[in-house]
């Protein structure tokens, strides 16, 4: 999850997450700091 912002700043318009989001306590909280990492728009799956 900490490196999502690279991928989508590279130009992908989907991540995929795993334990980025599941190994979090607070799941909204993690996908909504995936979301953020970038101005940029990607679809998080």
């Amino acid at each position: 999850a900490a490196n999502a912002w690279k991928v989508i700043e590279a130009g992908a318009n989907a991540i995929v997450s795993g334990s980025g989001v599941f190994n979090q306590p607070d799941y909204a909280e993690a996908i909504k700091g995936i979301r953020s990492s970038s101005s940029k728009q990607a679809v998080l799956v």
